[in-house]
């Protein structure tokens, strides 16, 4: 496991950050030689698309060319 002083990170944050995308390696950060934080990488997201992520969703509507809401519901002023 890598250890980086907290004033090093404080540094080199983003590029510790876009490092740890590719290695997936866990950081201790240290003050003063002592451990005060860990910086782990989250788990791979799964290859989840957005197309079809709602499938199965709707159960049932029987007319969808009839209006959502009456007319009588409308109300406007001029």
């Amino acid at each position: 496991m890598k250890t980086m002083a907290a004033a090093e990170f404080k540094a080199r944050c983003l590029r510790v950050i876009k490092q740890m995308k590719t290695d997936r390696e866990p950081l201790t950060i240290t003050n003063r030689g002592r451990p005060v934080a860990m910086l782990s990488p989250l788990p791979p997201e799964e290859g989840k698309s957005l197309i079809g992520a709602l499938r199965g969703s709707v159960l049932g509507y029987d007319d969808p060319f009839r209006p959502a809401a009456e007319a009588s519901d409308w109300f406007a002023t001029r």
